[in-house]
């Protein structure tokens, strides 16, 4: 049987954990050869490793999106060890939250580093490849920040907009060479970074319980519902897609809070 993404050279960044792993699970189960491009070290390689153990593609660069540096070497190893990039997921981010009069210059530029120039810094770097093919799918993985204020989140959703109009720029900027760029918005989602605020809580069962009661499914979505939309946005079944925003909430975005 051949997968959705047979044969494609993908970098997924940030996917030593989370749902860019599972992201670049699915990718490789889908035919992909997948580059890990991961700041953590331990985790991009042991993520790569296992994946390799089940007898997939998969090859790990230590990459530090906010550096542009780093982004070309991992560009470049990635075409080294694979050939040219015909998939790009933008997975890596960081959650800055503060008080806006309280934030340090510091933490502003940090979340901007990662959270946008970091995306605008792996496009860059692959867009000559997939221009030079003639094709090329980037799916950005943004938030339901993007297009929605939660209070006291600032100014991570700042920084999520701001990839939207990228998402949204780019596609129409390459649409005519034959290069998709969408995005994924996620809701709440069960990731090892939300375990960890809620065991900073009293009670973190009761927590979790609470944010799922608020869902209108009832409960939290998993990663691998993250990953079935970004392969299908990969893949030649969105050909005719660009400039998207698929949302993954269970419907929390839609429902009206009275």
């Amino acid at each position: 049987m051949i997968g959705r993404l047979q044969d494609r050279v993908a970098i997924v960044t940030g996917a030593g954990q989370g749902i860019g792993a599972a992201i670049a699970r699915r990718f490789v189960e889908q035919g992909a050869k997948v580059v890990i491009a991961e700041i953590n070290p331990t985790t991009g390689a042991a993520m790569a490793e296992t994946l390799r153990r089940k007898g997939y593609a998969a090859h790990f660069v230590q990459t530090d999106v906010a550096d542009a540096a780093s982004v070309e070497r991992m560009v470049a190893e990635t075409v080294q060890v694979f050939g040219a990039p015909q998939v790009l997921v933008n997975n890596a981010g960081i959650k800055v939250t503060d008080d806006p009069l309280h934030l340090s210059e510091e933490a502003w530029r940090r979340c901007f580093a990662v959270d946008l120039l970091g995306v605008w810094h792996c496009c860059r770097a692959v867009l000559p490849h997939m221009l030079a093919q003639g094709k090329g799918s980037i799916v950005n993985i943004a938030s339901v920040h993007a297009f929605q204020i939660i209070p006291h989140a600032f100014p991570y959703p700042v920084a999520k907009h701001g990839l939207l109009g990228l998402t949204r720029a780019l596609a129409v900027e390459y649409a005519s060479q034959g290069v998709r760029v969408n995005a994924v918005a996620p809701g709440y989602i069960l990731t090892q970074i939300n375990l960890d605020e809620w065991s900073k809580l009293p009670d973190p069962d009761a927590a979790q319980q609470l944010a799922a009661s608020r869902q209108p499914m009832n409960r939290i979505g998993t990663v691998d519902e993250v990953a079935w939309p970004t392969v299908f946005l990969a893949s030649d079944e969105a050909s005719f897609i660009t400039g998207e925003m698929l949302v993954v909430d269970g419907g929390a975005s839609v429902r009206f809070h009275e």
